[in-house]
C-alpha cells in the first residue's frame, strides 16, 4: 500500500507533467548541499522555471500514466526541470553547473513537447539564444527596411532643400 506522502508527490508531478505540456529535463542533483539546491531553484525560478525533486519510481509512474516516453536516465537521484522556456532553463543550469566546481547538475534528458532529449540535446539548447534575444533579432529585422526606407525619403527630401536653397542664391547674385 502506498504511503499518503507518495500518492500526494505523485499527484503533484502528475499536475505538474500536464500543467508542462510533458515537456521538462532530468537533472542530476546529487551532491548539492541544501544551499546550493536552494540557490538552483532561485535561479531557475529567475528564467521561469522550477526544480521539482521526485523518486525515480515516482517519475516513472507518472510518465506512463500520463502516456509520456519513460527516459533513459532515470537512475540515481534525479529532479525535474519545468520551463516555460526551454533554452532559458537550459542556460540556467549550464550557467550553475559552470560556476559548480563539481559540475552538477548535470543533465540526463528530457521531454520537449513529446520529443525524447538527449543529455547532450540539452547542452544544445543552453547554446541557442533565448526567445527574448530572438525576439529582439526579428525586431531588428523587421524594422530595417522601414528605416531604409525613411533615409531613402530624407534624402530626397535634403537634395530637394539643397536645390532650393541654390537656386535661392543664384537668384541672389
Amino acid at each position: 500500500m502506498p504511503s499518503k506522502r507518495n500518492v500526494e508527490l505523485l499527484a503533484a508531478l502528475k499536475e505538474s507533467l500536464q500543467a508542462a505540456q510533458g515537456s521538462f529535463f532530468l537533472v542530476n542533483y546529487q551532491g548539492l548541499s541544501a544551499q546550493e539546491i536552494y540557490a538552483l531553484r532561485r535561479g531557475l525560478k529567475e528564467k521561469g522555471a522550477r526544480l521539482f525533486v521526485a523518486k525515480n519510481t515516482l517519475i516513472r509512474l507518472a510518465l506512463k500514466e500520463l502516456g509520456l516516453p519513460e527516459l533513459d536516465g532515470l537512475q540515481g537521484p534525479s529532479a525535474l526541470v519545468f520551463y516555460q522556456d526551454p533554452v532559458a532553463a537550459a542556460k540556467a543550469l549550464q550557467e550553475f553547473a559552470k560556476k559548480n566546481p563539481k559540475g552538477i547538475p548535470e543533465a540526463k534528458g528530457g521531454l520537449l513537447q513529446g520529443q525524447l532529449l538527449s543529455a547532450k540535446d540539452v547542452v544544445a539548447l543552453a547554446e541557442l539564444p533565448t526567445m527574448d534575444e530572438l525576439r529582439a533579432e526579428l525586431l531588428g529585422v523587421l524594422q530595417a527596411p522601414m528605416a531604409e526606407l525613411l533615409g531613402v525619403m530624407g534624402g530626397v527630401a535634403r537634395e530637394l532643400v539643397g536645390i532650393l536653397e541654390a537656386y535661392a542664391e543664384k537668384k541672389a547674385a
